[in-house]
């Protein structure tokens, strides 16, 4: 298979990355990723020299240049990562947002249908579905989309267009919508690895409201599986929620987080919640465990305590990463509050 990754230099692109070459040793890969902020080529170093890899830098909203890449490399399948995720930035400025989550990946499809490149995988977020009530059962692929956040609205907005181009033009497409991810090489604006590096700091572990915010959380490496499955088995036009049944309160992450540093619980500091903050995630996953024989296999606090060490002996690079316009953005946001 000769496969064009979107937003490959990403948290979850590059581990998919990464997974891809790692399990198709005889499997072509592009990745072709505008390197914004949270864009890193370290996050590749291992693999940057591999001859079936090859990485493009440019954005999803180029369509000569995305025409190019699927002519010269014979791309026979398009996974799109490339998205701006952070709801906070979202909130600060939805521009961005709309024109690389919606643009790009009308862009990508239009590529995808004029070529008749015979699949395309939307990775996707839980966030579209809006928030559960706490007795509410976790949320199947049927539900409406009430995305509260920009952000949210926007990936809501990019999987209507992946719906269309599929009932409209035929094109074989395929949606993902995952829960939350943790890992290695997550940027640090995301929970984990913030909490993570300030506490590293002894800075205060900026939490939103109470604290009591509950998501699904699953390893990212889980979730590359469960794409590479919906990639080769998933049926055309159809969406797959991917979950690990895992819901944790934020503040319990937290804690989890301070004891196994040794840290106190009163770097803990209560901030005013953002706007709009669904309260509570959770996916059903039923679909993907049965059809796609997909099920995670990383056991929560393990995997949670190995990427804690991961930040630990990887100082270096959460530092180099942490510069230029990440840093004015961490200090006016996360240190200041």
């Amino acid at each position: 298979m000769r496969l064009l990754v979107t937003g490959g230099c990403g948290f979850i692109g590059s581990h998919f990355v990464r997974y891809w070459l790692g399990r198709y040793p005889n499997a072509s890969l592009v990745n072709l990723d505008a390197l914004t902020y949270s864009g890193n080529l370290a996050n590749l170093e291992d693999v940057a020299n591999r001859p079936n890899y090859a990485f493009v830098r440019g954005s999803i909203c180029d369509r000569a240049l995305v025409e190019r890449i699927c002519e010269e490399s014979r791309i026979d399948a398009l996974i799109n990562f490339a998205a701006h995720t952070h709801v906070d930035r979202s909130i600060l400025d939805a521009s961005p947002f709309v024109e690389t989550n919606v643009g790009g990946t009308q862009v990508l499809l239009e590529v995808v249908r004029a070529r008749q490149i015979p699949r395309f995988v939307q990775v996707s977020t839980d966030e579209v579905y809006g928030a559960l009530k706490p007795d509410d059962p976790p949320t199947t692929e049927q539900a409406a989309l009430a995305p509260n956040s920009p952000y949210a609205a926007s990936k809501a907005a990019a999987d209507l267009m992946v719906r269309a181009y599929h009932r409209t033009y035929g094109v074989p497409t395929v949606i993902t919508r995952c829960t939350n991810n943790y890992g290695p090489y997550q940027f640090p604006e995301k929970l984990i690895p913030l909490m993570i590096i300030n506490a590293l700091a002894d800075k205060p572990l900026p939490v939103y409201g109470d604290g009591r915010q509950v998501r699904d959380w699953i390893h990212v490496l889980d979730h590359c599986e469960a794409i590479d499955l919906a990639l080769r088995k998933g049926r055309a036009g159809e969406i797959y929620n991917i979950g690990a049944s895992n819901e944790r309160e934020n503040i319990e992450i937290v804690e989890f987080l301070l004891n196994h540093l040794g840290k106190p619980r009163t770097l803990i500091q209560s901030v005013k919640d953002r706007p709009a903050h669904d309260r509570r995630y959770a996916l059903d996953s039923s679909k993907a465990r049965s059809e796609l024989g997909w099920a995670p296999h990383h056991e929560f606090r393990t995997a949670l305590a190995d990427t804690i060490n991961w930040y630990v002996e990887n100082r270096r690079w959460w530092e180099a990463v942490m510069t230029g316009e990440y840093r004015e953005y961490y200090e006016a946001w996360y240190v200041k509050r």
